[in-house]
């Protein structure tokens, strides 16, 4: 990711796969970086049908994913809709439009509701998330509303999202989310009985080092026992990026799970 002058005070024009994608985003709050570029990379290159991005902020990973494969469309699932406006407006400035549509809902609500906001149960053939991680009351949430909500739920609100996820998903369909290692445990819990042949791809920082992040992908109603494989350095020597996570990051490439 790399930014570029600015329209307004209020956001930043952030490129990403290399100038590929130019995203405005807020320049307060939480902001997309690597962790949607490697979500949307794991989507593999052959996918096909429909990509739904849940908490998918201004576009980013949905929009990298547009990108990468022209054969899939994209919808983006926000609860805020000042982000759903800067989503919608980013997939117009990138030409994809008309393969990219907005959703403003919050993901934690009864089926009902969110079956009136035209979302399609069990209509995603592929579907990516980057859901919040602390429960509240654990830590000190962040002063800016948005960035609390990326990294901060109610109890219980995990197993709300795995809910929804394996709800929008197609029998046989795949879920790929992006978490820290440390709350794997009930990550791993809630998609049992859901989600199978769950494959974990760790993201080390360094070689010598332990992952900061992991990105499992399943398949919705497989059985199949969890693989964990030998994941990604993303730093070589001197802070650089290692040629592989260039490769992904810049160059648009797909994870290899």
């Amino acid at each position: 990711m790399s930014s570029s002058k600015t329209k307004t005070d209020a956001t930043s024009a952030d490129a990403f796969l290399g100038g590929r994608i130019d995203i405005m985003q807020p320049r307060q709050g939480h902001r997309a970086g690597s962790d949607a570029v490697f979500l949307a990379a794991a989507v593999p290159a052959s996918a096909k049908g429909k990509v739904l991005d849940a908490g998918a902020g201004v576009g980013v990973a949905g929009l990298c994913v547009l990108a990468r494969i022209r054969g899939v469309k994209v919808t983006a699932v926000e609860i805020d809709a000042k982000l759903c406006l800067l989503a919608g407006a980013n997939a117009a400035r990138n030409g994809f439009a008309e393969r990219f549509e907005v959703v403003n809902a919050d993901v934690t609500l009864p089926a009902k509701k969110l079956a009136a906001t035209g979302l399609e149960r069990e209509g995603y053939d592929h579907v990516i998330a980057n859901p919040p991680f602390h429960v509240e009351g654990s830590v000190r949430a962040a002063p800016d509303r948005s960035k609390a909500r990326a990294h901060v739920m109610r109890a219980g609100d995990l197993a709300a999202w795995i809910r929804f996820l394996a709800a929008m998903t197609t029998p046989k369909g795949w879920v790929t989310l992006i978490y820290p290692p440390e709350h794997l445990g009930p990550m791993l819990r809630e998609l049992d009985g859901r989600f199978g042949e769950v494959k974990i791809y760790p993201l080390f920082p360094k070689a010598d080092v332990a992952a900061a992040r992991v990105i499992l992908q399943g398949r919705k109603g497989s059985r199949a026992a969890p693989k964990l494989l030998p994941g990604l350095v993303l730093h070589g020597a001197g802070g650089r990026y290692t040629k592989e996570a260039e490769d992904i990051l810049r160059g648009g490439k797909a994870l290899q799970f």
